[in-house]
């Protein structure tokens, strides 16, 4: 295969895959062995799509080559496929992450530790987003789960890998917030957090929760509406319940001591059937041997007085 030629099978690759292709994945589909071939034309292709200004780039990011819109051209993406493609980060999630990033592998109580706060709900929320999973365990007592970051990170990021990280002497979060617009991640503010729901305010709808990107607003919300539907359903069940135990309480009475009433009349019958049935098979019995036994001498004696 010529280099042109590669050249444009590549292009074809990188604009159909959904995902970064490794330059391995790459040379097993065109069937080069060569992969410094491969890089280097994936290196010229990227050159002539910057010479040109076209909106589209050919980047390095998450271990491997993908197409992607310019980020200067991202926010027409978003709008076309908002509620698809944008991930929703709190301050508090956001916070948590760039903790994972660099120190990774860490655990729950460590990452605590260090921000001062409880981080159950931003933990489920990046793990939902697939931007964190855990990594293992520490060989501490309990051995409690690790967790680090994924190629999603580094993909919606913009990062081929940990390395391109920014230093940590030039780090804050107001960068890394920056980069997250960049690329199809968004802030929310922190007043869209769920904490006004616990002190009183109306339940959040749990659809408009989990559209809206924060797991955590949507599982309170759900709660709460389930919290709130046995309180609803308890009213009309205290009106009916005594209505209905009032009327059935009268007749309910009278078949409670019957019940008891009606098994003694069935066992009294039973042996009086058996005793009754006895005597009168043994009456007709004895009555025949008997007038059979006084019917005999009553002849015998009449015989002599009529021969005197």
């Amino acid at each position: 295969m010529e280099d042109v030629e590669l050249k444009k099978v590549l292009e074809t690759l990188l604009f159909i895959t959904d995902a970064p292709l490794p330059v391995t994945r790459i040379a097993q589909l065109c069937e080069i062995r060569n992969k410094e071939r491969i890089e280097g034309a994936l290196q010229e292709l990227r050159k002539t799509y910057d010479d040109e200004g076209r909106t589209l780039q050919v980047m390095q990011v998450a271990g491997g080559w993908q197409l992607a819109t310019r980020p200067e051209y991202g926010i027409w993406v978003r709008k076309l496929f908002h509620n698809k493609m944008t991930v929703r980060l709190t301050q508090a999630a956001l916070e948590t992450l760039c903790i994972i990033a660099y120190k990774q592998p860490l655990t729950r109580a460590e990452v605590e530790a260090i921000r001062g706060v409880e981080v159950i709900g931003p933990l489920d929320t990046l793990t939902q987003r697939r931007l964190i999973t855990v990594v293992g365990r520490r060989e501490s007592i309990g051995r409690p789960i690790l967790y680090g970051t994924t190629s999603e990170f580094l993909r919606q990021f913009g990062l081929n890998s940990l390395d391109d990280l920014p230093k940590l002497e030039s780090f804050n979060i107001e960068n890394m917030a920056a980069a997250a617009q960049s690329t199809a991640v968004e802030l929310i503010e922190q007043d869209s957090m769920p904490e006004p729901v616990a002190e009183g305010a109306p339940p959040q709808d749990p659809a408009q929760a989990a559209l809206e990107g924060d797991a955590f607003a949507a599982g309170e919300a759900a709660g709460e509406a389930l919290a709130e539907t046995p309180a609803e359903t308890e009213v009309p069940a205290e009106i009916e319940v005594p209505v209905e135990t009032e009327s059935a309480a009268e007749p309910m009475t009278e078949p409670e001591p019957e019940v008891p009433a009606e098994p003694a009349a069935e066992t009294a019958p039973e042996p009086s059937e058996e005793i009754m049935q006895e005597p009168p098979a043994e009456e007709p019995v004895p009555e025949a041997p008997v007038e059979a036994a006084v019917a005999e001498p009553e002849a015998a004696p009449e015989e002599p007085k009529d021969n005197n």
